[in-house]
């Protein structure tokens, strides 16, 4: 029998701080590895540094066929990927690798769907095919690497480069994906409009990597401010997002309960705010900027909105309301990655 914690009392985070010993100090403290002249033998002086990561797609935990088909799995595989290089800084993608592990009964239809729907998001934000491999198992699984490449003039998006007095900017709405895997269960919603519930599920089927606002946050820095960006994507929900950027930056983040940036198509959801906070897989960027740039970019990017801020650290930990102040529990029903 094993000895010690198992994975599931652990859980992601506390996994990924006992693994980071195995690897240079910092490289497991973001979204993504960022690849410097010391790890690549050397490049080209003035080569933007490379941009490398791996998330992984496995049948009945992240997606199942009851809610999407095989082109909406090989879209979010490869939307998941490219949402951590645009959380790094990239404003777009080099390429990606595929690894495919699946039952020999799985149907080539299947797999051609899948590769299908990978095809069809790096034709609308970049990048190639690189190759993969293939294997078999009990079931159907998608390992994906993808290969980005910071902009020239532009800087890295860093979980750590956060400090006191910061401003956290959203860059968009948060609750429509967990709403959209409501309607595919059909979990009763009422006064959801027809229109709603088909923008719910495009969002939680076919998620958009936030390079776009990337881009606006190079064009939006103020002249006088020299790049200092902390952030990292909203995929594990909105909450995570803004309490992994407080530990990584030894702070404390306040969310405003009145700045929420609620789905529209939460209105009169009993679950609003929970689904805002904690219902994941919206794939939005939470950024922690200095306060004149967070301005910048809220007023140059729609949907982006100013959802709280940075503080010394509280004894209570790191995430909690501005609003009287204190703790946001964690609802017992938000993911977990080990069950």
């Amino acid at each position: 029998m094993p000895e010690g914690p198992t994975l599931a009392q652990l859980g992601e985070g506390e996994l990924i701080r006992r693994l980071g010993a195995f690897a240079p100090p910092g490289q497991f403290d973001d979204d993504a590895a960022l690849l410097g002249a010391a790890l690549l033998g050397g490049r080209p002086a003035g080569d933007p540094p490379l941009v490398l990561n791996t998330d992984v797609l496995v049948e009945d935990v992240h997606f199942s066929a009851a809610t999407m088909g095989a082109a909406d799995v090989g879209w979010r595989a490869a939307a998941a990927n490219l949402s951590d290089l645009a959380a790094m800084g990239c404003r777009g993608a080099v390429g990606l690798t595929v690894a495919l592990v699946a039952p020999g009964h799985t149907p080539w239809a299947w797999v051609e769907g899948a590769y299908a729907g990978m095809a069809e998001l790096l034709g609308s934000h970049g990048g190639v095919l690189l190759g993969g491999d293939c294997s078999g198992g009990r079931q159907r699984l998608l390992a994906v690497t993808a290969l980005g490449r910071l902009p020239a003039g532009g800087g890295p998006i860093r979980r750590g480069d956060g400090r006191p007095g910061d401003v956290l900017v959203s860059t968009g709405a948060h609750g429509i994906s967990r709403l959209g895997l409501a309607v595919l269960r059909g979990e009763a919603l009422p006064d959801l409009p027809a229109a709603g519930r088909e923008r719910a599920i495009r969002a939680h089927r076919r998620p958009v990597p936030r390079f776009d606002a990337v881009a606006a946050l190079g064009a939006s820095r103020p002249a006088a401010l020299d790049w200092r960006v902390a952030g990292c994507d909203s995929s594990d929900g909105l909450a995570t997002a803004a309490s992994c950027l407080a530990v990584a930056s030894r702070c404390t983040a306040l969310l405003s309960r009145s700045d929420l940036p609620l789905a529209a198509e939460l209105a009169g959801q009993a679950q609003a705010e929970d689904w805002c906070l904690w219902g994941g897989e919206d794939f939005e960027l939470v950024l922690a900027l200095e306060p004149a740039w967070a301005e910048a970019l809220v007023e140059q990017l729609e949907g982006a909105r100013w959802i709280g801020r940075l503080v010394e650290p509280q004894p209570w930990g790191p995430l909690g309301w501005t609003e009287g102040g204190g703790p946001i529990a964690s609802p017992t029903a938000a993911f977990r990655h080990f069950g």
